[in-house]
């Protein structure tokens, strides 16, 4: 637990986070709850989440209101916050955090699958920070944490072109948007794991990889933290781990080819 004196600072400043249940939005559920944040936790799995929300409340004695909300849904983010709009509580902190991943050739990859990634990655994200962003505002404070990837900072991954295009877009969009509402008392920070020990590399199918063979990975707990300071500090990036801001640099230099060459060799199966 954290300074109690913080904690009840925090108490009003209530966070929203997607994602919640696992990997680095249960993580970063629990760093926002030890911090006194009451919570909005929202995820696919109604029974994993409940289950999280109960073990937050009783770690942390913080309020929890779990929604279990398939963001992949179109109109799913919509509906959630009009739901959310009803129940009078006033988001302060928006957490970014849900993803999905998918390992495969474009051309026999089901349309289905491409077509989720794409509503929770891009859809879903920038449909919640938008509806967000009038309270925020109107309040003069707010802070917005986006989960991308150090895949977004590279020129584009072949067997998983969709999901490190919907990364980048979380970069692109996350800069273009923290320099917009300069001033404003509302920041906008990307947050860049690299590899992160969780179920997340199993659901996307890359786990056999050689980027999971040589490239070393990150707890989930120590990218949450990462995440969490640079937040409240209300920068604009975060790159958790030595290696993850190497790749992250090496992908933005020229030959970027090069760069994709690599990627596509990181992105065999070994």
């Amino acid at each position: 637990m954290s300074n109690p004196d913080i904690a009840r600072r925090n108490a009003d400043v209530i966070a929203l986070v997607t994602g919640a249940s696992s990997g680095i939005g249960l993580q970063l559920s629990h760093e926002l709850a030890a911090h006194g944040h009451p919570l909005i936790v929202v995820a696919r799995d109604a029974v994993r989440l409940d289950a999280t929300a109960a073990q937050l409340r009783a770690r942390y004695g913080v309020a929890v209101h779990a929604h279990a909300v398939d963001l992949a849904e179109a109109g799913g983010a919509e509906e959630f916050w009009t739901n959310l709009s009803q129940t009078g509580l006033a988001v302060d902190i928006l957490v970014n955090n849900a993803g999905v991943g998918d390992y495969g050739g474009l051309h026999d990859r089901p349309l289905e699958v491409l077509t989720r990634m794409q509503m929770v990655n891009v859809v879903a994200l920038t449909t919640l920070t938008r509806l967000v962003l009038p309270g925020m505002l109107a309040r003069g404070r707010g802070r917005i944490l986006n989960v991308a990837s150090v895949v977004g900072y590279q020129p584009g991954g072949p067997r998983m072109a969709v999901y490190y295009a919907t990364k980048a877009y979380v970069l692109s969009f996350s800069r273009g948007l923290a320099r917009e509402l300069a001033g404003t008392g509302v920041s906008v920070t990307s947050l860049s794991p690299g590899i992160t020990r969780s179920s997340f590399e199993e659901r996307a199918g890359a786990s056999g990889t050689n980027l999971y063979r040589f490239v070393p990975q990150a707890t989930a707990a120590a990218v949450a933290r990462a995440g969490y300071r640079a937040m409240m500090r209300g920068r604009r990036s975060a790159i958790p781990g030595w290696a993850t801001k190497l790749l992250a640099f090496a992908g933005e230099l020229p030959p970027r080819a090069i760069a994709l060459s690599v990627n596509r060799w990181l992105l065999t199966r070994r």
